[in-house]
């Protein structure tokens, strides 16, 4: 199921953020990582706030875990919510279905930024969005030359990412098979790219 909050709204250009915000936090004790807070907000206000801020007027955000609490706590007017019933499957599922979401768009490419990396944000987004060049590109962020996050996908790579999008592994064998047609950008002086994993890592929040 899909919520459409504005449905006869255009879409703002070719590139569609798409934030995968459906994690359980098992190594949380259960807690979706969506909610979890920073700076008094939920972690995927932030995101939708980053994704926006760097360039992606038109946001999609896959939920899963607590998916009915993330609507009802956080302010994600605006975005088209993205159930994903198979969550528990890992991130490869939320990432099928956030594509699939953007079937019958006129989206040319989807910028994906994943909702547990708070030091990700608008700068590392406008870089790699800027990258963006037609249907398609294959453009990652990179830390001191290692691929990270964000990552944008041209719609001709979609269907063939979806079909091997397995597990929390997402799009990785995909792009370790085409590692030579990704623009790397390099983010490492604008972002950090760490995850939001254990009860260590929340010390990265305030």
């Amino acid at each position: 199921m899909t919520d459409h909050e504005d449905p006869g709204a255009p879409y703002g250009g070719q590139v569609i953020g798409l934030l995968l915000a459906a994690g359980g936090g098992r190594r949380l004790g259960g807690r979706p990582k969506a909610l979890l807070e920073h700076h008094g907000r939920p972690l995927v206000e932030h995101a939708v706030q980053a994704l926006r801020a760097g360039g992606c007027t038109r946001v999609h955000v896959v939920l899963g875990a607590g998916a009915d609490d993330v609507r009802a706590r956080a302010a994600l007017d605006g975005c088209v919510l993205v159930d994903n019933p198979a969550w528990e499957q890992g991130m490869g599922s939320s990432l099928r279905a956030g594509l699939g979401s953007l079937a019958g768009t006129d989206a040319e490419a989807a910028l994906v930024c994943l909702v547990d990396q708070p030091g990700i944000g608008a700068e590392a987004v406008a870089r790699v969005r800027a990258a963006y060049r037609d249907g398609t590109s294959l453009v990652s962020a990179a830390y001191d030359g290692v691929r990270g996050h964000p990552v944008l996908f041209g719609a001709a790579h979609w269907a063939d990412i979806a079909a091997t999008a397995t597990g929390d592994r997402g799009a990785r064998a995909y792009l370790k098979d085409h590692a030579r047609e990704i623009a790397l950008v390099e983010c490492g002086d604008v972002a950090r790219p760490y995850d939001i994993d254990t009860p260590a890592d929340l010390r990265h929040l305030a």
